[in-house]
């Protein structure tokens, strides 16, 4: 390891923003940080610790991993899948946590205490059909307006070009009472952060505003890692789980008076902004064509402004649309409901296609066949043009979107 970053990692992370050179070093300490594996606290190196006390996994890249830095989903001959990759949110129709178990269930927890239970998830009798998913609790039964809803780790290559949409252009889209008549009606996800009305951009139902933020919650939520931007150091755990709330956690004055600083998150971010999305090709497949004609691009809108007067190909829309039945979970979140979705950049589908990856928010789909098969509610019509298509054109649309 290069001398100056190993130095880096074992200091406090307390260095002046200044003194990290423009060479790609905080790119490169905060891949360290995205691969670390963190400890509970208390630990002699507390620039490691405070893990959990109830978590899904002990670091990023267990989850992140492969070309596309998204989920790896193995399908068993038996039709279950293997729970690496995989998460189970909690929440009723109308975006209310577990009382007991709050957000998501975290299957694992650090010495001394019980986790929250196991998750079990097997795939539908078509591809079409969700993933099921089968929780046994450890700390009594869920609440019964409780759905259960299973997420995969998205692809985080290209990921900050999201950042770089500008407001305007996301706004421009949006039809929410579908005034064109054509049957989408996408909507802006607004959000309040600092007492400021902004965009949600990030995570399946838009929930954050930024990378930072998303950064921040995934720590919170997937590790139990506690910063600023999410103060939360004993991660998902709610006023029901005692247990959690009083065992010891890695907060330090060195990191913010939390368990990682602003300046870890920004230097993770640093990392994620590094991850360039495939390059264009330098001519358009025949298939692009049948794309826009089926409809696809009425949302999987293939580039979009930037606020500095540039276009990125990120091929989506950025806003929430309902999906119909097929795609309702559940679960929603506060002001979006479960059965809608911020549309899903495509812009990485050509490094996803390695073994063991997966399409649509809970994994279900093989194939990007299955995955346009599945969309309903808004997307009906681009359905049936799809569906409609010749096997010729079906696989020419599925070999452009391979490029992507």
């Amino acid at each position: 390891m290069n001398w100056r970053i190993r130095a880096l990692l074992l200091t406090p992370f307390l260095l002046p923003a200044a003194a990290f050179a423009a060479d790609g070093l905080n790119a490169a300490i905060g891949k360290a940080l995205f691969d670390r594996f963190w400890v509970q606290a208390p630990s002699s190196t507390a620039a490691n610790d405070g893990l959990g006390p109830l978590f899904n996994e002990k670091s990023c890249q267990s989850c992140h991993s492969g070309k596309a830095l998204s989920a790896r989903i193995v399908a068993l001959p038996d039709g279950t899948l293997e729970p690496r990759g995989l998460a189970t949110r909690l929440g009723s129709a109308d975006g209310i946590p577990d009382p007991v178990y709050g957000r998501q269930i975290q299957p694992r927890a650090v010495t001394g205490l019980i986790s929250e239970g196991t998750v079990a998830y097997a795939l539908g009798p078509k591809p079409a059909n969700p993933v099921r998913i089968t929780v046994t609790p450890s700390r009594g039964p869920l609440d019964p307006r409780t759905h259960r809803g299973a997420r995969q780790a998205p692809s985080l290559r290209g990921i900050g070009l999201l950042d770089e949409v500008d407001d305007k252009a996301i706004e421009a889209l949006a039809d929410p009472d579908d005034m064109n008549g054509d049957g989408i009606s996408g909507r802006v996800r607004w959000l309040t952060v600092d007492g400021k009305r902004v965009i949600g951009r990030y995570g399946w139902k838009a929930s954050a505003a930024t990378l930072e933020q998303q950064t921040a919650d995934a720590f919170m939520l997937d590790i139990g890692l506690s910063s600023p931007l999410a103060p939360h150091p004993s991660g998902d755990c709610t006023a029901a789980e005692a247990d959690c709330l009083a065992a010891p956690n890695g907060r330090s004055p060195g990191f913010d008076d939390e368990e990682i600083s602003n300046q870890m998150i920004g230097l993770v971010t640093a990392y994620l902004h590094s991850l360039k999305a495939p390059p264009a090709l330098s001519s358009t497949p025949p298939g692009a064509a049948i794309f826009a004609q089926a409809g696809c691009a009425a949302c999987h809108v293939p580039s979009l402004p930037t606020r500095t007067g540039g276009t990125v190909a990120i091929y989506s829309d950025l806003l929430l649309h309902d999906m119909g039945p097929a795609l309702d979970d559940g679960v929603g979140e506060p002001g979006v409901a479960s059965s809608e979705w911020r549309t899903a950049p495509l812009m990485t589908l050509s490094v996803r296609r390695e073994a063991d990856r997966r399409y649509l928010h809970d994994g279900r789909a093989a194939t990007l066949d299955d995955a346009i098969r599945a969309h309903g509610g808004e997307a009906d019509a681009a359905r049936s043009n799809y569906e409609a298509l010749s096997a010729a054109d079906r696989a020419a649309l599925i070999a452009f979107l391979e490029t992507l």
